[in-house]
């Protein structure tokens, strides 16, 4: 998916978030942002949009997501239990109707753990319910560009089936 077509995804979720009166609030790791970017893009965004916060150190998780430690040491930050957290650590942190938590490996390198490049965790937290996919991307070009891509793809792809 392009950039481009990325856009016109969050141009829809960001519509759909006004038309049920919600707000969004982001934890990024892998994405480094990306998914923020994203939906700022979107004119009228801010009517939704709270804010994100890029966790990339095990500490930004822990200290303003409230990522357990016990978490990472049991799981590790790529993990479906550490995107759980994250996504509620945004809702919970930010104030928002709804959290998003991205973790995973972009590459192209590996993390040093025993975790494949292209694995990545998308987290959406709302109201009682913490929603998890995990990725398990295979790709050979432009591998951690395609990886991050995939990641807002798929994030974007839940906000959009919220509430259906």
């Amino acid at each position: 998916m392009t950039e481009f077509q990325l856009t016109e995804l969050a141009t829809k979720v960001v519509e759909k978030l006004k038309n049920e009166n919600k707000t969004l609030g982001l934890a990024e790791s892998c994405t480094g942002g990306w998914l923020s970017k994203i939906i700022t893009d979107v004119s009228g965004a801010s009517s939704v949009y709270l804010g994100g916060i890029c966790s990339y150190s095990n500490t930004v998780k822990m200290n303003l997501l409230g990522v357990k430690e016990e978490t990472l040491k049991l799981y590790g930050a790529v993990s479906k239990q550490t995107a759980r957290e994250m996504a509620i650590g945004a809702r919970k942190s930010l104030g928002s109707d709804i959290g998003v938590g991205i973790t995973g490996i972009a590459g192209p390198l590996s993390d040093n753990t025993n975790k494949s490049v292209g694995l990545i965790y998308v987290a959406v937290a709302y109201e009682d319910t913490v929603t998890v996919k995990e990725l398990n991307n295979k790709f050979t070009d432009n591998i951690r560009l395609n990886n991050r891509l995939s990641a807002v793809e798929t994030a974007l792809g839940l906000l959009g089936g919220i509430n259906e």
